[in-house]
């Protein structure tokens, strides 16, 4: 496994990161051995949010961590402000009863990473920034980051901060895929695309990317005629799509591996620090996509996949 660092994080963190959206107590001992396997396999960083389960995820991981006692060894990403029925909610009062909910719920008194879930263009950048800081000074939050925000979002609220000598946002969570999206998975989301990949490269800003394996669509159980997955069409579905799945199966027939592997390993191969969210659920799940963050991918070979070379790899 392979670590990164982030500013503001005291331990490294584990280039992949357990998806968590499918903890439920329901099935608490499959959710507790997930974790342990994932542990064993290296991993040490998870990815959870307040909305996430009805709040059982952000439970669950705190019941598995007190039963096991270590809390110490997990690198923990949760989310709050998520907007609701009655709009967004990235204002002090939301994001302070997220953060103190989320808290409980992990029983924990500190947290690893927190992000904003989402964004609300309304609001001053500046003023989210003053907002968790109170939050990094207490102690309570170390590293403080965004999901679904613009790079330029990010990039005015870390002026801000900059400016004010203020703990800026040190990473981001958007979508990050070889297949890129037609159009936002739900309202509000947002998909990394060529300027926000240059300006993450030219930052070196990490970047820990959900639907990391484009939904399944490199498994090889869609074609452009199964369109029983209203979502993955929607999202997915498009001529440039195809090609580069068809450029990923030669590519892993040359490479000895799978296609959904070298998808994986076009996240973790990004010219700039990324984490890849997996949501491997069975012990095959997670040995593959161990493997595949072993693979190796060239710049020239990251390009050809992603249609910016025509050179040939297959």
């Amino acid at each position: 496994m392979e670590y990164l660092s982030v500013q503001g994080v005291k331990k490294t963190v584990s280039r992949l990161m357990k998806g968590t959206d499918y903890f439920f107590h329901r099935s608490y001992e499959k959710a507790a051995a997930n974790m342990d396997a994932f542990l064993a396999g290296g991993g040490n960083s998870l990815d959870t949010a307040h909305i996430y389960c009805g709040g059982e995820s952000e439970e669950v991981i705190g019941r598995y961590m007190k039963e096991r006692n270590n809390r110490d060894q997990w690198v923990i990403l949760t989310k709050g402000a998520h907007h609701d029925q009655h709009g967004p909610r990235v204002d002090e009062e939301s994001i302070r009863h997220d953060i103190t909910t989320s808290l409980a719920r992990l029983q924990t008194d500190f947290i690893d990473m927190y992000a904003l879930h989402r964004d609300d263009p309304s609001v001053p950048a500046g003023e989210v920034i003053e907002i968790l800081n109170e939050y990094v000074k207490s102690g309570i939050v170390g590293a403080i980051g965004v999901s679904n925000w613009t790079w330029k979002r990010i990039q005015e609220a870390n002026d801000y901060a900059d400016d004010k000598g203020l703990s800026g946002f040190t990473f981001s969570s958007p979508n990050l895929s070889l297949a890129k999206a037609n159009e936002p998975f739900w309202p509000g989301c947002v998909s990394a695309d060529d300027e926000t990949c240059a300006w993450h490269e030219s930052k070196q800003f990490p970047l820990f990317s959900w639907s990391s394996q484009a939904r399944g669509f490199f498994t090889g159980r869609f074609t452009p005629e199964i369109r029983d997955n209203a979502d993955l069409v929607r999202v997915f579905y498009n001529d440039d799509n195809w090609e580069r799945l068809e450029r990923a199966k030669r590519l892993a027939a040359k490479r000895g591996v799978t296609v959904i592997q070298i998808a994986l390993a076009y996240v973790l191969n990004q010219p700039f620090p990324t984490c890849a969210l997996i949501g491997a659920q069975s012990a095959d799940e997670l040995h593959s996509c161990l493997e595949g963050s072993r693979i190796r991918l060239t710049r020239e070979e990251l390009d050809w996949l992603d249609l910016s070379s025509d050179s040939q790899k297959g």
